[in-house]
């Protein structure tokens, strides 16, 4: 009967999957990791070339007040005959080559403040862009440090499971001196054997939550090579110096926010940009043009045969086919859109920020009840082990100590990483980093 308890709990053992190999990866502190995501990210990426758009059409903008110049150069020849019925012949229409340049310049002297409106539009749209950077910088820093947190989190599934691991072996050893001693039936050792496996299966699957988390963070930092958080990196929760009324006040101005006031800037100055074609525009032209006079190859002229224009113009459109008055109203339309986005984006703040203090807090509460949950399931599983030892309780008392005990270490890995996340997601809304 001993051989046959023997044989059935190591072949329950070997049907069990064997626990991995840890995964090679570089450490990385958590400050490196939020530099190299926020220089690699495609988002960061695509928010800072967004930025140098928009600089680069205010410079447009303010180019557009100075006068445009143009040059021209070219030369030509004409080969041909015609006939003349007067004197019944054809006579050669050959010309050598002939050489000529000009100059070109034209100003909008009064264009009703229309460049003026869209500097001012545009550089709205700059200062919209700068908070769309801010904003992009932490919400790729709030992605880091999820995924790093969330390393972090698996390192501390792995550790639980592995000391799942050891008392369940304990038990098995103690299970099996009791069968083989006569004071406990076949089933303990089954139910011990049980145990074991779950805890390697545990193990196993705190490994493959650890190889995903290091390959989602390295995928974050735009690395070629495998990178995980610092083994010396525990990222405590840490605590949130700031007041509550303090942090919706800075919520409430951050940089969704103060995107949203930007583009209701631009909106603004478009709007009156719209209304400009309503007034008269006023150009002037200067043209300064030079032919060459003798036949040869001359590129550039001959300032002997010269020719100078100036024009002054105006131009007021009485009626356009209703096309201002079309982009009139588009224009008051995205004004009074982005007028009520921004009134969105601050309750927006305000409702998030309330969201994730309260998430923040309840966590901070949840990690010191499951701290002393863990403390009091440790104490009642070698309690419950020792009464086992002695006989006064069964083994169904054990496992169950040790079910309680392994839910409330779950329960305060969980707890921590919801407290580590729900900071960095208001370090994100607010733009800026909690100590």
């Amino acid at each position: 009967m001993k051989a046959m308890v023997r044989s059935m709990m190591v072949a329950g053992l070997a049907v069990l999957p064997q626990v991995t190999v840890a995964q090679d990866a570089r450490p990385i502190a958590l400050e490196e990791a939020v530099r190299l995501a926020r220089r690699n990210a495609p988002a960061a990426v695509q928010a800072r070339n967004a930025l140098r758009t928009n600089a680069a059409a205010v410079r447009s903008r303010y180019a557009a007040f100075l006068p445009n110049l143009s040059f021209g150069a070219g030369v030509s020849r004409q080969d041909g005959s015609r006939f003349v019925p007067d004197f019944n012949q054809v006579v050669s229409t050959d010309q050598p080559w002939r050489g000529s340049h000009r100059f070109n310049s034209n100003l909008e002297i009064f264009d009703g403040g229309r460049r003026y409106f869209e500097l001012q539009s545009a550089r709205a749209n700059v200062d919209a862009a700068e908070a769309t950077e801010v904003s992009q910088s932490f919400n790729v820093a709030l992605q880091v440090k999820q995924q790093y947190y969330g390393v972090l989190a698996a390192r501390e599934q792995r550790a639980a499971a592995q000391k799942q691991l050891e008392q369940a072996e304990q038990q098995l050893r103690a299970s099996t001196a009791r069968v083989q001693a006569g004071a406990a039936t076949r089933s303990d050792s089954l139910r011990t054997s049980i145990q074991v496996g779950n805890a390697r299966l545990a193990i196993l699957q705190a490994e493959n939550s650890l190889a995903t988390a290091n390959a989602a963070l390295s995928r974050l930092v735009g690395t070629t090579y495998i990178v995980t958080a610092a083994a010396d990196d525990t990222a405590e929760t840490g605590t949130i110096s700031l007041s509550d009324v303090e942090l919706l006040e800075i919520a409430e101005q951050g940089p969704a926010v103060k995107q949203a006031q930007a583009q209701v800037a631009a909106a603004r100055q478009s709007s009156r940009a719209a209304k400009t074609p309503y007034l008269p525009t006023v150009s002037a032209g200067l043209g300064w043009s030079f032919a060459a006079a003798d036949s040869g190859f001359r590129f550039l002229g001959d300032q002997r045969n010269r020719n100078i224009s100036t024009s002054l113009s105006i131009n007021f459109p009485l009626f356009n086919n209703l096309n201002r008055e079309q982009q009139v109203v588009a224009a008051a339309v995205a004004e009074d859109n982005a007028e009520v986005q921004l009134r969105d984006a601050r309750l927006n703040a305000r409702q998030l920020m309330i969201q994730q203090l309260g998430a923040f807090r309840t966590a901070e509460a949840r990690v010191q009840i499951q701290l002393a949950s863990v403390a009091a399931g440790e104490e009642d599983l070698r309690v419950q082990q020792e009464r086992y030892a002695l006989g006064a309780s069964t083994l169904l008392d054990v496992l169950n100590s040790q079910t309680t005990l392994d839910q409330a270490r779950r329960d305060l890995i969980q707890a921590r990483l919801d407290a580590r996340t729900a900071k960095a997601q208001i370090e994100a809304l607010i733009g800026r980093d909690l100590q």
